[in-house]
């Protein structure tokens, strides 16, 4: 008797998880010191929101590793389908630090607005933060599509996370440059933007990884495409039922088939392993069971 799900882990999957990893961890954790360093010296609290956010991608980072970690184990008596929503519930956790992040930034900001803002020497701290746009830019690009090849919900909240940042960071230089050229409060104001996109971002990032955890079900256009993929099958006359629910960042999918009832129980085994093996090709689609049922019943 079989107690726990078969699993076989692909290489390439475990290689690209920790580059990954490194990636974000290495990226994360120089931006975080060197904007930290440059805004004390130089006071700009649109580079300190940034540096912030930074410091909250190096936290998230270590999570990622954790979390990932546990996600990829195999499973075991304690959990006979695996390990899998271990990694959104990480992805809430780092959602939590990216909102923390998001506070300090706001604080900082409106604490500056209301003492009426400061010159701020531009030069280094601008140049960094042009640096910082592009080292990010790198990071988002390599995170997603390594979050796709791999399909996971915790690499793409990372990669979003790395486009905002983008984003942040230029706000925090049009913030510096500003107040030498238009008005001493544009770097606070610059400052509350940057904090807005740390909280978009967490928003976004914790409703994904909410539905992954609680067992939310596939899209219309997917569960669309589940249907005619199986009854693309020969054998297949139609699908009368189907089910699905996420259990971590994958989709598990129960699904009933119709068949011709005068058909050998060999044959419509042999038709039901190849909707399994067709339906389980799907990125999205970690496993797929199927019930199969003679045309009229349903």
């Amino acid at each position: 008797m079989r107690w726990i799900r078969d699993y076989s882990p692909q290489p390439n999957q475990s290689r690209l998880f920790q580059q990954a990893l490194i990636i974000t961890l290495l990226g994360n954790l120089f931006l975080a010191v060197s904007k930290a360093l440059v805004a004390y010296f130089s006071g700009s609290v649109a580079l300190y929101s940034d540096a912030a956010n930074s410091i909250s991608d190096v936290v998230y980072s270590l999570l990622m590793v954790f979390g990932l970690w546990v996600a990829q184990r195999p499973p075991d008596l304690s959990h006979p389908q695996g390990h899998s929503r271990f990694e959104p519930f990480v992805g809430l956790v780092v959602t939590g630090s990216m909102t923390f992040a998001g506070y300090a930034a706001a604080r900082a900001s409106i604490e500056r607005f209301v003492e009426g803002g400061s010159a701020i020497q531009i030069g280094f701290p601008a140049l960094l933060l042009v640096v910082s746009a592009l080292i990010k830019a790198g990071m988002f690009l390599r995170i997603r599509w390594i979050a796709r090849q791999v399909t996971s919900p915790t690499l793409a909240t990372a990669a979003r996370d790395n486009l905002s940042d983008v984003l942040t960071s230029t706000a925090a230089f049009v913030g510096a440059v500003g107040t030498m050229f238009i008005h001493p409060l544009t770097d606070p104001i610059a400052g509350i933007l940057v904090a807005l996109w740390i909280f978009r971002t967490a928003f976004n990032a914790g409703r994904e990884n909410l539905g992954f955890l609680t067992g939310q079900g596939a899209d219309e256009e997917l569960r669309i495409r589940l249907v005619q993929v199986a009854e693309g099958v020969p054998g297949v006359q139609r699908v009368h039922h189907l089910m699905s629910e996420y259990t971590g960042p994958r989709l598990v999918v129960d699904l009933h088939i119709n068949v011709d009832g005068n058909i050998t129980l060999r044959d419509a085994h042999n038709i039901s392993d190849e909707v399994i093996a067709r339906l389980e090709e799907i990125p999205e689609v970690d496993r797929a069971y199927v019930h199969i049922e003679p045309e009229g019943y349903d």
